[in-house]
């Protein structure tokens, strides 16, 4: 039989997901990089900070398990996007989010919004967001980075603008209003979902032939076959990407405290009530410019040199993590807050260029599936950590000492990673004497990209 090699369009309904997904990215990622803004918002609506000296702690703990719910629940979204589709995916996830942050608005009790926030919100970001980096592989593949780019540019649109919407109008709407006012970002998303079409059909004789193979084992074994189908731990065996997952799960553990605590600190230390909003902006704009950028430079560095980069750009957010004390006025904060979203957006491009490098194309969504659910505990509890120091102390100064601390350590555990990849292929070459350990993979006519199942191939 004749196999034709699948070529993306490159284009035409493409550009109308890519512009899902930016809508996507933005409204998402702008919600929770704004919770600087809620979370003081939040404070204010309980009235209860004279009255409850652990007021910071518990509040924290919101923002938190939303964000943290993103990367926990990454492997299990891997799952359901191979299983029922990128379309699905999305726009249930969409709903979920919808949910949680319409239902945050009709209730004061911090208890309930760890579940319609924390929980809800945050578990359907990520089965809303996830597809949307899986989709763009079905219409682009000469033109990906491009679409990568514009992705993350049109998400700057939504998300940069996001924190001074909330200063100015959700003072004046309310904490209640507001909820309902971002809950209609998600509604929007729901539709744009559906856009999310799946491109390569499967053919006729691949279906049967699985069914006929799955037909021909018993229960048990059809169980097995499918558990291990979707639950599969292969990329563990690299040496090189167990360092580089423990590395980068370190290296995050305060990664949310600049983004939670920098508007109230600037308050108290500063006295600053006007211009808060400035910071968490600056930080958006300067991420999508990260973003940009560090795409195209990581095109130009070869193989798993790329992880370099990333490291430097840990170290360096870990030492401006430490700076923000040592600021004697609003301005310095300002500058810090740059170069701090210029790191955030190098680190996080990067991560999927590097994945490829370590496990191959048809093993990488799963890599980074693993990699986003074992940062989820970290960055989690780093915040609350932060909060509970804020409270012991009585100032920020040891929450920022403490954020930068992990990014270091993460940053030169990742040092290791290219060094140990040169040993191992060193050691292959001598073994069997082949120059590359992966060799590139074709998805042909017939056989399923990932996010594309038999059940919407059809559609």
């Amino acid at each position: 039989m004749l196999l034709l090699v699948f070529q993306p369009p490159e284009g035409g309904f493409g550009w109308v997901v890519v512009f899902a997904a930016a809508w996507c990215n933005g409204s998402i990622f702008g919600i929770h990089n704004s919770f600087g803004i809620l979370y003081m918002m939040l404070q204010s609506d309980l009235g209860e900070g004279e009255k409850d000296p652990a007021l910071e702690f518990k509040t924290a703990w919101v923002g938190s398990l939303a964000m943290g719910m993103i990367f926990f629940c990454s492997p299990i979204v891997s799952i359901f996007t191979d299983r029922i589709g990128c379309r699905t995916t999305a726009a249930m996830g969409a709903t979920i989010a919808f949910i949680g942050l319409l239902c945050s608005s009709f209730t004061k009790s911090l208890e309930v919004r760890y579940f319609t926030y924390g929980i809800l919100f945050g578990c359907g970001s990520s089965f809303a967001f996830q597809p949307s980096l899986v989709i763009l592989g079905h219409y682009f593949k000469r033109r990906l980075g491009l679409a990568n780019g514009i992705v993350a540019g049109g998400s700057c649109l939504i998300s940069v603008p996001l924190p001074f919407f909330l200063k100015m109008v959700g003072g004046a709407i309310g904490l209640a209003h507001t909820f309902q006012v971002l809950s209609a970002l998600m509604f929007i998303q729901i539709f744009l979902a559906m856009t999310y079409r799946p491109m390569l059909t499967p053919s006729c004789d691949s279906q049967h032939d699985g069914h006929d193979k799955l037909g021909s084992r018993s229960v048990r074994q059809q169980c097995w076959a499918q558990t291990r189908k979707y639950f599969n731990l292969r990329v563990f065996r690299r040496k090189t990407y167990r360092i580089w997952a423990f590395g980068i799960a370190t290296a995050v553990l305060g990664y949310l405290v600049p983004y939670m605590n920098l508007v109230k600190y600037v308050e108290k230390r500063f006295q600053e009530t006007k211009k808060d909003w400035i910071l968490l902006v600056c930080l958006g704009a300067m991420s999508g410019l990260g973003r940009l950028v560090s795409g195209r430079i990581g095109d130009c560095i070869p193989g798993l040199k790329k992880i370099y980069l990333q490291v430097a750009s840990f170290m360096l957010l870990g030492l401006l993590c430490m700076m923000i004390p040592q600021c004697r006025g609003f301005e310095g904060v300002i500058v810090i807050c740059l170069f701090l979203g210029l790191c955030d957006g190098f680190f996080t491009t990067i991560m999927a260029p590097i994945a490829f490098e370590l496990v191959g194309p048809m093993q990488a969504s799963q890599a980074i599936g693993y990699l986003m659910g074992l940062m989820a505990v970290p960055m989690t509890a780093g915040t609350p950590i932060a909060g509970y120091l804020n409270d012991y102390f009585g100032n920020y100064d040891a929450a920022f000492y403490f954020a930068g601390v992990p990014p270091i350590i993460g940053g030169l555990v990742l040092s290791v990673v290219p060094l140990v990849h040169q040993r191992m292929l060193k050691k292959q070459r001598l073994d069997s004497g082949k120059d590359k350990m992966l060799g590139s993979e074709a998805v042909v006519n017939g056989e399923l990209l990932p996010g594309c199942p038999a059940s919407e191939a059809h559609m």
